[in-house]
């Protein structure tokens, strides 16, 4: 069984799995898109705005960070996202305020910092201001940053391009709650200026301190946030003399503080995340060869308690009958359980048999006692004065 969890930023909501120990098989740490967009159906699936893996890392850092939009598309960085991995990664490790990770992602290192509140601040890198970095096809010229003007509907928007790993534009308006949102922000997202497609801020300036958006996210649509959003929109912002160099970034889903340092170097976010729940996928829900291999790889890190889950004479196995076929399986097979390919023939036909002859409840049964134990851990250090 494959346990995940599920978190949020601002209502910016994840689906996070654990692969630090690489226990992942490579059908989900190299998704088909197809079954991204399922597990984040918010009726078929789990539902969430994104999929985010937890890897070993490439590049000699202390993990690696895969975060996969809705519609199954990769992106190189999310900022709720990463938050949110921060904070589960504490969760889960026991953490205090002070913990650094230094994470690999596709827009190159970024680390988050857990801080007394609770909150999550972020290193968020500095901004790319060229075209070709954004990626746009927007003129630069003399202005500090990609710019320029569309008509969309008979009105004329400016846009100013900027680019935080991922690509973003933002477009001042003067009242955020009358422009046909849907319809600009999904010309805008697909339009040629932005080869690699692109995230839509719309910008309503409260004052210089004060920055309010809405958010048309690349492969998710409207979304409640979007923190490398946040960010872009404040560099944009600042170097349009528009406000600050710090400033509060209301989003739908609530606040985020940004600020970009003397208008140079890194931009630093901060920000809640929050978990949700945690659960264990239906394997229905799996990638069609996942079970084995997912099962084998529980089995490692699923504590077992002696009784048995219910009474043999209600025909149902014993929490020991159901792991003593993992067991051997996984003793029989000391190689990486990365794929089909890496589980001799004797572990299959064990792991076969005990998914064949064992109820649905009872596999459940041994995830959940592991789900339960870092859902009281969580809550435990929540609570503690």
């Amino acid at each position: 069984m494959l346990q995940f969890s599920k978190y949020q930023g601002l209502g910016n909501d994840f689906v996070l799995l654990e692969g630090r120990r690489g226990q992942l098989p490579h059908n989900i740490t190299d998704p088909d898109p197809n079954w991204v967009r399922h597990l984040c159906d918010r009726r078929f699936g789990i539902g969430g705005d994104g999929l985010i893996l937890a890897l070993p890392p490439e590049h000699g850092e202390e993990l690696r960070m895969r975060i996969f939009n809705a519609d199954g598309s990769e992106a190189e960085m999310c900022g709720n996202g990463i938050r949110c991995l921060a904070r589960f990664l504490a969760d889960s490790d026991g953490d205090p305020p002070g913990r650094k990770w230094r994470m690999e992602t596709m827009a190159g290192i970024i680390v988050p910092e857990l801080c007394e509140d609770g909150q999550i601040r972020v290193d968020m890198g500095s901004p790319f201001l060229d075209p070709d970095d954004v990626p746009t096809t927007l003129s630069k010229g003399s202005s500090p940053l990609p710019q320029g003007e569309i008509d969309l509907d008979g009105s004329r928007l400016q846009l100013a391009a900027v680019g935080m790993g991922n690509p973003h534009v933002v477009v001042p308006v003067n009242d955020l709650q009358t422009i046909p949102f849907e319809k600009w922000g999904s010309a805008l997202e697909v339009h040629h200026y932005f080869p690699a497609k692109t995230n839509v801020h719309f910008l309503e300036i409260l004052d210089r301190q004060t920055l309010e958006i809405r958010v048309w996210e690349r492969g998710a649509g409207p979304t409640l946030a979007c923190g490398t959003g946040a960010c872009a929109t404040l560099v944009a912002a600042s170097l349009l003399g528009l406000s600050d160099t710090e400033a509060t970034v209301i989003l739908p889903g609530g606040p985020l503080e940004i600020s970009w340092p003397y208008a140079k170097g890194s931009v630093f976010m901060t920000g809640p995340a929050l978990a949700v729940f945690d659960g264990v996928l239906n394997p229905e829900l799996l990638p069609s060869t996942t079970l084995n291999q997912t099962a084998l790889a529980q089995s490692k890190s699923s504590p077992v308690k002696d009784e048995t889950t219910q009474s043999t004479s209600d025909g149902i196995a014993t929490t020991q009958d159901l792991v003593e076929p993992i067991t051997k399986a996984k003793q029989s097979n000391s190689s990486s359980l990365q794929s089909d390919e890496c589980m001799n023939e004797e572990a299959q036909a064990q792991v076969q048999k005990f998914l064949s002859s064992t109820s649905l409840d009872a596999i459940i049964n041994i995830a959940t006692e592991s789900l339960e134990e870092r859902t009281s851990s969580r809550f435990n250090r929540d609570v503690t004065p």
